[in-house]
């Protein structure tokens, strides 16, 4: 990723595609079949800071969720 949003970035006041649109860059992606980024993740059961990494190692199926409260 070329530029980590900022909180005020990523926090924006109103949900219209000049503020959301510069956070969906798809073409930084993977591609399909290829392996995502490894980062830091918080357990939800523990709230211990983790990799992905380890998750992905430790469990033959895993559902990363994310979601923005905006």
């Amino acid at each position: 990723m070329s530029h980590r949003p900022t909180e005020s970035e990523y926090n924006y006041d109103s949900f219209v595609p000049a503020k959301f649109g510069p956070l969906m860059r798809f073409a930084e992606s993977p591609p399909v079949g290829q392996p995502g980024p490894d980062f830091a993740v918080w357990r939800s059961n523990t709230r211990k800071e983790t990799q992905l990494s380890d998750l992905w190692k430790a469990h033959s199926l895993l559902i990363v969720e994310f979601g923005s409260f905006t």
